[in-house]
Order: structure tokens, then C-alpha cells, then sequence
């Protein structure tokens, strides 16, 4: 059945017309037909639902396209960053790694041994950033009609990829000095 409701809350009033899509082309003229005939002298105008709810999250779409700019050029400086500190601290420890590997330390003994100072690093900023970034995003959340609760596992599964990402940044300079042949770090003496 056709239903029409009356919205109070706008002061020049409105309707809200539920219709068939296939017929939408009819329907459209036929609410024109009846608007200027009951009211000669007003202005036709209309909006579908759908686009009215779409101008209420046009905001929100702006701000998760800046947000998800800025995600990305904070992901590439933070591991440009971690790059050069991984560069920095094995060319400052490759005397240590020489002499390990002269003692018999294996590849992926040497590997776990710097890529273990960054992996408590990374750890250290996500106990710190985790409660943080809850409190966020439950008051973001709090603005929206239909309202979701963040689970547990997202944040450890953000956790446990920036634990991937900072190991996958890390691994090429660690691996490069772990192979390395331990008689040309040594021989500089």
C-alpha cells in the first residue's frame, strides 16, 4: 500500500513517497502532477532517501579519504625511518656480528638477535597506542546512529601486522649483515 509520513521537524514541511523503482519515471511525474495541482504556486522540489543519507556521511567520506592519505605517507616515513635505524644499528654492531659468526652463531641466530631490539620496540609503542586509539575511536563512534563496538581482535590483529611490517622493514639490512663474510668486518683493525 502507498504510505506518505509527515516530517515536523522541517519547518517548510515535506514528504516522504514510497515507490516502486521500476516505476520511478511515472511515479515522479504523477507526485508532480498532484503538487502543482494542490499547490499552483509552490516550487516543486524533491530528493530521494538515498541521496539525503548519503549527503549526511559526505563528511565522513571526506575525512577517511584525508585519513587514509595520511595513514599512507605516515606508513612509508615511519618505515623509511625504521630502514635507516636498522642500517644505522647493524653498521654500528658489525664487529659484534662478525665475532658471533666467527664463534659459530648461525644466520637466523644473528637475524633474531637485531631484529629483536625493533620487535620489543614496535611492542612497546602498541601497549601504548592500543588504549589510546580505543578511547578514540568508542567516542567516534558514539556520534553515529547506528552504533558498532570494536572488538579485541582488531587491535591485535593491527598489533600483530605491525609486528610483520616492522620485521619485513628490518629483515633486508639484518639478513644482508648476518651473511656477510665476518673477515671483511674484522679485518678493519
Amino acid at each position: 500500500m502507498p504510505m506518505v509520513m509527515y516530517m515536523s521537524e522541517w519547518p517548510d514541511g515535506g514528504m516522504w513517497v514510497k515507490f516502486e523503482r521500476a516505476k520511478q519515471k511515472e511515479a515522479m511525474a504523477a507526485l508532480e502532477r498532484l503538487y502543482k495541482k494542490a499547490l499552483p504556486n509552490s516550487v516543486y522540489e524533491y530528493n530521494f532517501l538515498d541521496e539525503l543519507n548519503a549527503r549526511q556521511y559526505l563528511q565522513e567520506q571526506r575525512w577517511q579519504q584525508v585519513i587514509s592519505i595520511a595513514t599512507t605517507l605516515s606508513f612509508i616515513i615511519c618505515c623509511l625511518g625504521l630502514f635507516g635505524l636498522a642500517h644505522l644499528s647493524t653498521n654500528q654492531r658489525i664487529k659484534e656480528i662478525g665475532i658471533r659468526k666467527v664463534l659459530g652463531a648461525s644466520v637466523s641466530q644473528i637475524v633474531a638477535l637485531l631484529s629483536g631490539d625493533f620487535l620489543k620496540l614496535v611492542m612497546v609503542a602498541f601497549i601504548i597506542a592500543a588504549p589510546i586509539a580505543w578511547m578514540v575511536m568508542n567516542r567516534w563512534l558514539e556520534d553515529f546512529a547506528y552504533r558498532i563496538s570494536i572488538s579485541w581482535w582488531i587491535f591485535i590483529a593491527a598489533g600483530a601486522l605491525a609486528l610483520i611490517v616492522a620485521l619485513a622493514t628490518i629483515s633486508f639490512q639484518t639478513i644482508k649483515a648476518a651473511i656477510a663474510n665476518p673477515v671483511k668486518s674484522l679485518r678493519t683493525e
